[in-house]
């Protein structure tokens, strides 16, 4: 399965017709507001790399109140490393009401690395390798964000061979 992650700002205050909009969209697997420098984030997936550029030129860049995105495509070949069903059983059980994704910039050659290291922090649910303007994604999920914000600034912050991170809290409102 291809995989990209997109970053996407649009008009203020249309954030929620947007991800209205976006969930109609075939591909479209996972979509959220957010706090920080993007608006949203979403995930698509598809069979084929060409299935996904498809979707994001002709359906999700042409749609009104979009302003601009940036894609980051998952890098084949880190699947073992990036889930576990284990990982999944805070968010299946509702337990986890905070949740963020970070973007990471790597040391040149260490994007595996830091993604076997990140997956091994527990509140870590799924992360991949990505080529674009960032290395690595990783999504988080905790039971407040408190210890959200634990978890950024003691445990991914200070993991080997990253450079710098950018952390986007899910607005939970929006979704």
């Amino acid at each position: 399965m291809t995989r990209a992650y997109v970053l996407l700002t649009g008009d203020i205050g249309a954030e929620k017709d947007i991800i209205a909009q976006l969930r109609t969209i075939e591909n479209v697997k996972e979509v959220h507001g957010t706090l920080g420098l993007y608006d949203i984030i979403l995930k698509v997936e598809a069979d084929t790399e060409d299935k996904i550029n498809k979707t994001i030129t002709s359906k999700i860049r042409s749609m009104n109140k979009v302003h601009s995105t940036i894609t980051l495509m998952r890098v084949e070949g880190g699947e073992e490393i990036s889930q576990g069903a284990d990982k999944l059983m805070g968010s299946i059980l509702g337990k986890n009401k905070a949740q963020a994704y970070v973007i990471l910039h790597t040391d040149k050659g260490q994007e595996f690395f830091v993604l076997r290291n990140l997956m091994r922090i527990p509140e870590v649910k799924e992360g991949d390798v990505i080529f674009g303007h960032y290395d690595v994604i990783g999504k988080i999920e905790a039971e407040n964000h408190k210890d959200l914000e634990r978890i950024i600034t003691k445990f991914v912050r200070n993991l080997q061979n990253v450079r710098t991170s950018m952390t986007l809290n899910v607005i939970s409102e929006q979704d």
